[in-house]
């Protein structure tokens, strides 16, 4: 499974992340959605997807799985705290991994950039496909 199929897996089970394509997070389906769900995101077409049918409260389940851990752990402005929270490798490799995966075009060596951008890139990601996220999460 893909890192950024992990994530999706953690936040929305394990069924949504294996319908996930790594670079479009999977299309949106045609029930009705909340009012503070994109809809601009959605391809044209017909047929659903694994996509999340409802939207599913981020920082509720991240913060409950950060709570766990027994550290403070920043996970609404990092993407290695945000890992570590959902039991993910949050190693410098798997990170260029996750950038590989999401299309990042930057220098993978310089890490800072490259977190500040997969931060914003996953919970655009998680956006699209139903997460809620907090408001201070501009993505």
């Amino acid at each position: 499974m893909s890192v950024f199929g992990k994530i999706m897996g953690a936040i929305f089970g394990h069924s949504a992340a294996a319908g996930a394509g790594p670079a479009t997070g999977g299309t949106t389906t045609t029930s009705s959605a909340p009012a503070g769900a994109p809809s601009s995101a959605a391809p044209t077409g017909t047929a659903p997807s694994a996509a999340p049918a409802q939207s599913v409260d981020v920082a509720v389940i991240v913060d409950k799985a950060a709570a766990a851990k027994h550290e403070k752990l920043e996970w609404r402005t990092s993407i290695v705290d945000l890992m570590k929270a959902l039991d993910i490798d949050s190693s410098l490799a798997a990170r260029k991994e996750l950038a590989k995966e999401l299309g990042y075009h930057g220098d993978t060596n310089d890490s800072a950039s490259m977190n500040v951008w997969l931060h914003k890139e996953v919970m655009a990601k998680l956006a699209a496909n139903g997460g809620k996220l907090p408001p201070e999460i501009k993505h």
